[in-house]
């Protein structure tokens, strides 16, 4: 990357309100949000957001496509790599410590997850149920909410019994629980909704993998009881599809990055 273009994107960045716009992009990548959800989850007047979203293009770090009648705005990965392989690189000489995920490599026979969605009722406890059965030993599934609910859905808890889980650890908990000192340090941790991915999560210790895997909340669900069942079903059945995948992965034999590539296709796959 040449001086002047990490300059206009370290310049673009260096302002809190597109800096907030970038972080909330980057947390939704690959796929990209609507300028009126960003406005929303950011408390951002249309304007100001207009122009934040104008001078992180011009930069290059994000860019806008057309999905029907909206605009979509999501983060040029390409060009974050370059910044960042220009700020190890260039500006740091490539020095290890600049980037201690360089010489990491995902070697340990099993790993701590956490699916974070907002109520911690439905999706998330899906993910943790259903990672916890299929993953053969090899993983530690946890789930969150940042708003979380008292208790699961007894719908969710209804499609996860008929399908054979043990339902007696599954509990609605608040994302402070794993952001404690004592908590386990995750090696991936996922988003299920836009509005768990729209927040401000803690900078988790360890460095994890993180996921966007967003899916339409099953309680939303309106019409008979039968209908609402079936919105529950099709989720369960969704994030058991993407589980099923996401436990097959070659880990050891995987780079950081090819990982990351593998959690984001399965995050913008074709689903329900």
């Amino acid at each position: 990357m040449e001086t002047t273009t990490a300059l206009r994107a370290f310049s673009a960045l260096g302002h809190d309100g597109r800096l907030a716009v970038y972080r909330l992009l980057m947390r939704h990548a690959p796929q990209g949000v609507r300028a009126g959800d960003i406005a929303t989850a950011l408390a951002m007047r249309p304007n100001t957001l207009s122009s934040n979203l104008s001078i992180l293009q011009d930069a290059g770090l994000i860019r806008s496509c057309r999905d029907g009648r909206a605009v979509l705005y999501g983060v040029d990965l390409p060009a974050a790599s370059a910044l960042a392989a220009h700020f190890v690189d260039d500006i740091g000489r490539g020095r290890p410590a600049t980037d201690d995920r360089i010489s990491r490599a995902m070697t340990q026979t099993t790993f701590n997850v956490l699916f974070i969605c907002s109520g911690n009722s439905a999706r998330s406890i899906f993910a943790e149920a259903l990672l916890r059965d299929l993953g053969q030993g090899r993983f530690h599934a946890h789930s969150a909410g940042v708003r979380p609910n008292a208790q699961p859905n007894p719908m969710a808890l209804e499609v996860l019994r008929r399908n054979g889980h043990d339902l007696s650890a599954l509990r609605s908990k608040h994302l402070a629980e794993f952001a404690a000192p004592d908590a386990p340090a995750m090696d991936f941790v996922f988003t299920v909704c836009d509005a768990a991915a729209n927040e401000e999560c803690p900078s988790w210790r360890g460095q994890p993998i993180s996921g966007h895997w967003g899916l339409p909340d099953p309680a939303m669900a309106r019409g008979s009881v039968a209908e609402q069942g079936l919105a529950f079903a099709q989720t369960y059945a969704e994030l058991r599809r993407r589980i099923t995948a996401f436990a097959a992965l070659p880990f050891d034999a995987l780079t950081r990055a090819a990982l990351q590539a593998q959690i984001d296709h399965l995050g913008t796959a074709p689903h329900l």
